[in-house]
């Protein structure tokens, strides 16, 4: 099965929780703090790999987690760091923000990565509060917790050549006999389900050329198969349009041509300036006097002189071939997609919230969580602590201006104690 579009959640790993600990053993009874620091949980990082053409190893695993820091230990031992998750996607694959829609990566080079989210740091043991005036720190700090975030994957194929053209009109079978591609072939519409990439060899050079499922007209508002598949043709560098010239279908082949252009304008104007070949296909199927009057009056409208081929015949094939060699010498590789520039993996520490719930005083918001997870209160110094680095970060006068007085009752996160001056 092709998939070229899914949402999936990521999650990089949770830092380490730092140890509260002090030194004890038969010839210590009373030492100093030894609490060492917890471990750096794992990234997500994105990879791009040629092994894969198609995003169905996403169809039913939703989520990845990074692992977590571990936490660290007595004895100074720092936690170890958590495994970054690398996770493996085909080239070609851009990286959306489910939230705002921003694109914030593309993936359009083999092995070429971007890490999506950062490990939350481990937080520290109680060694490291320990001074010359505080000689018995009895508190640590917890280790930073993630969030977990939404990001679309849109798989944008990578090739060289786009074949476009109505339903029907021979791509599949001009990429068979060019390429080591082997598509499904019958005449009917639209049993191109998902582009079929090919590699051409011609001179001892090779390119990639993708047969995308046949555009109709309303194709870029949504008509059938096409509108879904004209991504896969922004990356091309050329394009090689197929027309029917045989009118099999009873279309006309003037308007065909103007058709399928408009359709890519309406998709993308800048798709739109792709440098194009036309080709008429079956051309076996007329009378050479028929086919020649087709080709002059062709030109007489567009002004372009397209290439007569016979893919079953085999004829005119070669010529189409070094058409596109020589086309591809002379065109850059189109740029990567345009990346957004914000901070994708920005984590809150500034915002403070302070909400009355009846009579407590509820006290939230980034720099409170970013606070509270250096607070384990277990002991009067510990809390003594606490509250000077409340007056410290002016949450106190915050409160104060928010009508604090004695008596009553603040809750930070899961502490909660009674205010008194």
């Amino acid at each position: 099965m092709f998939l070229d579009r899914v949402k999936i959640k990521i999650k990089s790993g949770d830092g380490g929780n730092g140890s509260l600990s002090f030194l004890r053993n038969k010839m210590t009874m009373k030492g100093g703090p030894d609490g060492g620091d917890g471990g750096k949980g794992g990234d997500i990082i994105f990879k791009a790999t040629e092994n894969q053409n198609t995003l169905y190893n996403f169809r039913f695993k939703k989520k990845f987690y990074a692992e977590n820091g571990e936490a660290g230990s007595k004895q100074l031992k720092t936690g170890a760091n958590g495994k970054d998750l690398v996770i493996e996607v085909p080239c070609g694959t851009v990286i959306i923000d489910a939230e705002s829609n921003k694109v914030i990566a593309d993936l359009n080079e083999k092995d070429k990565t971007f890490t999506a989210l950062r490990g939350g740091n481990g937080g520290h043991g109680n060694a490291y509060y320990k001074t010359s005036i505080k000689q018995a720190p009895a508190f640590s700090q917890e280790g930073v917790k993630t969030k977990e975030r939404e990001v679309i994957l849109e798989l944008k194929t990578i090739a060289d050549v786009g074949l476009v053209g109505f339903p029907n009109v021979g791509k599949s079978t001009l990429l068979s006999v060019i390429s080591n591609a082997n598509p499904k072939i019958a005449n009917y519409p639209f049993t191109t389900l998902y582009p079929n990439l090919g590699v051409v060899e011609v001179k001892g050079q090779t390119f990639v050329v993708a047969d995308i499922p046949g555009l109709i007209e309303g194709a870029s508002e949504g008509q059938g198969l096409g509108h879904y598949f004209l991504k896969h043709v922004e990356r091309v560098r050329l394009i090689l349009h197929l027309i029917d010239v045989s009118q099999a279908d009873g279309r006309n082949y003037l308007e065909d041509f103007k058709t399928i252009n408009k359709e890519l304008e309406k998709y993308s104007e800048e798709l739109a300036k792709t440098p194009q070949i036309v080709v008429f296909s079956k051309s076996d199927e007329l009378s050479e006097e028929e086919l020649n009057n087709r080709i002059k009056e062709f030109e007489k409208v567009y002004k372009i002189t397209p290439m007569p081929i016979s893919s079953i015949l085999h004829e005119g094939v070669e010529q189409v071939k070094l058409k596109m060699l020589e086309k591809l010498a002379k065109l850059p590789k189109k740029p990567p997609v345009k990346v957004e520039k914000f901070d994708f993996d920005k984590t809150d520490i500034t915002s403070v919230e302070i909400q009355k719930d009846g009579d407590v005083f509820v006290v939230s918001g980034g720099k409170i969580d970013n606070f509270v997870r250096g607070v384990f209160l277990d002991d009067p110094r510990s809390f003594a602590y606490f509250q000077n680095r409340l007056q410290e970060m002016g949450i106190i006068d915050m409160l104060k201006e928010k009508g604090l007085k004695n008596g009553d009752i603040v809750k930070i996160k899961d502490i909660e104690f009674e205010w008194v001056e």
